[in-house]
């Protein structure tokens, strides 16, 4: 066995749930190379100003959902902006053991404590806290570190945790029946612990 690392790939960007639905579709619909081609790179269905940027957030996104499976990318693709944006979610934890993590220790204690805010500096301090599993973090650039921050607090936004990424204050999310109930069936009880971490 290699030494453990955090592969993670929350720099790809948040959750960009509009983003989500095409790619959701393109899944379902079992789009062929040459489809997808001409669905992201032709017709910019993803709507970015550059074929470069449309490719980096596909394959983000793409890896993402691919974790996750059909009942999520039908929840992506057609539910209102709740389940697709929670759907998502789902979809980035499952990919991000550093992100599963953050929600475990600093987010669920957060909670705990009845804190009325999400401080920043604690992103900072959870990063210091893995370094001891993996040595890498220790290697990142401060700005890489930095930019990790911001998209987890904007996912954490985006979901509901947060009122807004300028105040960061702390709100209770109601997860959806539907998203409990894909993934008990799908046997993802850890992400789903991570969700309900504001109702304890």
């Amino acid at each position: 066995m290699g030494e453990f690392t955090y592969k993670s790939d929350i720099n790809g960007g948040s959750l960009m749930v509009r983003e989500s639905r095409v790619i959701a579709d393109l899944l379902l619909s079992e789009a062929s190379a040459e489809e997808w081609v001409q669905a992201i790179q032709v017709e910019n269905r993803l709507q970015k100003r550059s074929p470069s940027t449309a490719r980096r957030n596909t394959l983000a996104i793409r890896k993402r959902l691919e974790l996750t499976g059909p009942g999520f990318w039908r929840a992506i693709r057609d539910g209102d902006e709740e389940l697709a944006t929670q759907a998502a979610f789902c979809a980035v934890l499952e990919r991000n053991l550093l992100l599963v993590e953050f929600m475990e220790r600093v987010v669920s204690e957060a909670y705990v404590s009845r804190d009325e805010k999400l401080e920043r500096y604690l992103w900072a301090d959870f990063l210091a806290d893995c370094a001891h599993r993996d040595a890498d973090i220790d290697d990142w650039k401060e700005s890489t570190k930095k930019k990790m921050g911001q998209v987890v607090y904007k996912m954490l936004a985006e979901v509901g945790y947060l009122k807004s990424t300028r105040c960061l204050r702390l709100q209770h999310v109601r997860i959806r029946p539907e998203i409990k109930t894909m993934l008990l069936d799908n046997y993802k009880h850890r992400i789903r612990e991570c969700l309900e971490v504001s109702q304890r």
